[in-house]
């Protein structure tokens, strides 16, 4: 249940990133950065911690 959880959250998350593609870019020209990777890295790394 655990890792179904994690693997949908992590699809969610890829979803989410590359439809907020657009804002991310118009942000990064108006100076500032979405942490929208960093959530997509956090949720990798515990969805990999269950596959070992």
């Amino acid at each position: 249940m655990y890792h179904a959880t994690l693997f949908a959250l992590y699809q969610l998350c890829i979803v989410i990133g590359i439809a907020a593609m657009p804002l991310a870019i118009a942000a990064r020209q108006a100076g500032f950065t979405l942490p929208i990777h960093r959530a997509l890295a956090t949720v990798e790394d515990a969805y990999e911690a269950t596959q070992r």
